[in-house]
């Protein structure tokens, strides 16, 4: 028996050892694993399911839960033992015995199947609230769901009756609170006085690398509470599980500013490597598995005292969901008008398509970034799920005047967030918004699409793990002109055309940004970025069509027989069209599709595919980036090679040869130089500088 426990045995210490002793025996299991900061974090875990955390193990969705996040992600293994301890059904010792194994086979059936027990937490088993692992994500993602906890309670609660009481808990390490995003989101957090998010500091004092102090000398405590944080120090976190409860109970009572428990533990705690960067991953030996093992335990089991401990648990739970539900028929009884509104927030019910179906365009020719603006406005009106936030360029994104809407420490019912300069926390906090409860919220972010870069880690995460968020990204373009290079983003397109499970569209004109709407609130279980552009077209693009916008692509201007099809969209679309008409007069057939987003054209049949790109002997796309997506289905682009220029927009289009005297030279040196009778098997795509 470990010398923790040596001289008083204590149900919780108890808890402590089993929670240790099942770690140790999923690392052994298949020879690896994060161990070591779960062991270390055991009575952190024992002080949240025991003693804080309100929660029902029988049912995962309670939505009145408090909300649980494993920002540290490598210590999934923490997760899922609690998660097997407290008694949810499906994290059975079966599935602790998959953690890490390769064919993911069933040790007791001997059948294939896939593990609940990922190597980070994912956010499609119950019990995970959000997927975590790259560091700092996690700690973003808890402020997004505290945020999205005190808006709920300030529309809903009222005095005699509170329905939304949901806390979160976030643990961290070392690593997360090194991470930008973690620091602009905790900022944030503390600016908001978001006081019913606790976040755990796991001060180990380890990284991979080896000691903390190797890399980090400053006053973390101090810094905490400069930006708007309570500060709790908790010395004993190898063995106090009292000690973290006393603390987290001292943290629900603080008001006006999220409390910070910076509790001292030891990596590996007890074992050979403890207290050493070498406990980061790795097995553990007999000697380590015997420390915390009991006589009469087989490996990922719990003794008799201790299942009894946990039950106490599901029983707690059950009597929290039924206690909430009762007072749920209060509330409907006495506030019929507002328990329906919080049902349909609950059901994620909103319904705009009429009006997204008769919404009148304008006559003139607008910017998309210009129209979009008074499209989300309305929107903003006809959808309270909908929780909008720019990283200070509000205005230049055109967004309109939501002084009205502003949501801070006095307005917690409001619904737009001044995220300030900090993309990539605004991207991820928008993740922990959406995952509060499907459809619940409708995050929508805003700036300029080169900046989504800094947050494009954000934006991979809600891809990754099926969240619906909706990003606004202007200035799209070398035709943003006058900032320069360093603001034209000709590159970033590829990044999110190729990430899985994300819609980015990219509309010519007014008719296409409602229908780049309608697709982005059909697409439930993935994020939508609209691409848009700063100034305005130099004429009408012919037969847009909000509705086939939802195919991805599809012709505006149809030739038979044609030689040529020009494949663009978004700012290039204008110039495809009148190109099309200077080489049909040259004698060169030219049909134009526009392709606003190319994984909807990608999702349709191949028959329809091949009618919208014809048998033209020349596909060529026009786009004013880098064209590494568009040799999918074109013979040649029109494109970039190189970064922008500092200039007028039309003069860039002009200079790099992507306004229509440039594709008209350029297609017709094209088509005079490749002959039509080149196989297709023999055609290769090319750039047409």
């Amino acid at each position: 028996m470990g010398k923790d426990f040596a001289d008083c045995d204590t149900r919780d210490q108890q808890a402590v050892r089993e929670v240790r002793k099942i770690v140790i025996d999923i690392c052994r299991q298949n020879g690896g694993g994060h161990g070591g900061s779960a062991i270390g974090m055991a009575p952190m875990a024992v002080a949240l399911w025991k003693h804080t955390m309100r929660y029902n193990p029988l049912n995962a969705e309670w939505f009145d839960r408090d909300r649980f996040v494993l920002s540290n992600g490598h210590a999934a293994m923490l997760l899922y033992t609690m998660l097997h301890v407290s008694g949810y059904p499906h994290m059975t010792a079966g599935e602790l015995r998959l953690y890490g194994d390769a064919k993911a086979v069933d040790r007791e059936t001997g059948s294939w199947k896939g593990t609940l027990c990922h190597g980070h937490p994912e956010i499609d088993v119950p019990g995970v609230e959000v997927t975590t692992g790259p560091l700092g994500q996690g700690v973003a993602n808890a402020v997004g769901l505290a945020i999205a906890s005190k808006n709920l309670a300030s529309t809903f609660n009222q005095p005699d009756v509170s329905v939304i009481n949901s806390r979160i808990y976030c643990v961290t390490g070392d690593g997360c609170i090194q991470e930008g995003v973690a620091n602009e989101a905790m900022a944030i957090a503390g600016h908001l006085a978001l006081d019913n998010l606790t976040l755990l500091y796991d001060n180990n004092q380890v990284t991979c690398d080896g000691p903390l102090d190797w890399i980090v000398s400053e006053d973390t405590n101090a810094k905490m509470r400069a930006i708007g944080w309570h500060v709790i120090d908790v010395h004993d976190g190898d063995h106090s599980v009292s000690g973290i409860a006393d603390a987290l109970a001292a943290a629900k009572s603080l008001k006006g500013r999220p409390t910070f428990i910076n509790i001292r533990t030891t990596i590996g705690y007890g074992t050979a490597t403890a207290g050493t960067f070498k406990s980061h991953h790795g097995t553990y030996s007999d000697h380590d598995a015997a420390l915390y093992a009991s006589d009469h335990a087989s490996t990922h089991t719990l003794t008799e005292e201790s299942r009894t401990y946990w039950k106490e648990a599901m029983t707690r739970g059950k009597e929290l969901e039924n206690a909430w539900s009762e007072n749920m028929k209060r509330y409907t009884s006495s506030y019929p008008e507002l328990a329906t509104a919080l049902r349909l927030r609950v059901r994620g019910d909103y319904d705009v398509h009429e009006l997204l179906r008769t919404f009148k365009k304008p006559d003139d020719i607008q910017a998309t970034r210009q129209f979009n603006g008074f499209l989300f406005n309305e929107l903003m009106s006809k959808v309270p799920s909908m929780i909008a936030g720019g990283a200070d360029l509000w205005n230049s994104n055109q967004m309109g005047d939501q002084s009205h809407r502003i949501f801070d420490r006095d307005h917690l019912d409001g619904r737009v967030i001044r995220y300030g300069i900090r993309e990539h926390a605004m991207t991820s906090i928008s993740n922990g918004l959406a995952a509060y409860a499907p459809g619940c919220f409708l995050p929508v972010t805003a700036t300029f699409f080169m900046f989504y870069l800094y947050g494009a880690a954000g934006v991979r995460m809600g891809a990754l793990s099926n969240l619906k968020v909706i990003h606004i990204a202007t200035h799209d373009c070398i035709g943003e002109g006058q900032n320069g290079p360093t603001h034209q983003p000709v590159e970033l397109d590829s990044l999110f055309r190729a990430m899985p499970n994300i819609q980015y569209i990219r509309p010519g004109d007014s008719e296409e940004v409602i229908g780049a709407w309608i697709a982005a609130l059909d697409a439930n279980g993935r994020p939508s970025m609209l691409s848009l552009a700063r100034d305005p077209a130099l004429s009408l693009v012919p037969n847009t069509d909000r509705q086939k916008v939802l195919k991805g692509g599809y012709v505006i201007v149809e030739k038979e027989a044609a030689d040529v099809t020009l494949v663009s969209c978004g700012s290039e679309l204008q110039f495809a069209v009148e190109a099309s008409k200077r080489l049909d007069a040259a004698g060169v057939l030219t049909r134009v599709v526009s392709m606003p987003c190319i994984s909807l054209f990608e999702e349709q049949s191949q028959q329809y595919q091949v009618s919208v790109l014809s048998d033209s002997a020349h596909i060529i796309s026009v786009e004013s980036y880098i064209a590494t997506t568009w040799a999918r289905f074109c013979t040649a682009s029109v494109a970039m090679n190189s970064f922008g220029y500092s200039g007028s927009g039309l003069e860039n289009f002009a200079r790099f040869g992507i306004d229509t005297d440039g594709i008209v030279r350029k297609v017709m040196d094209h088509v005079q130089n490749t002959p039509r009778d080149v196989p297709d098997h023999r055609r290769r795509w090319q750039l047409l500088t």
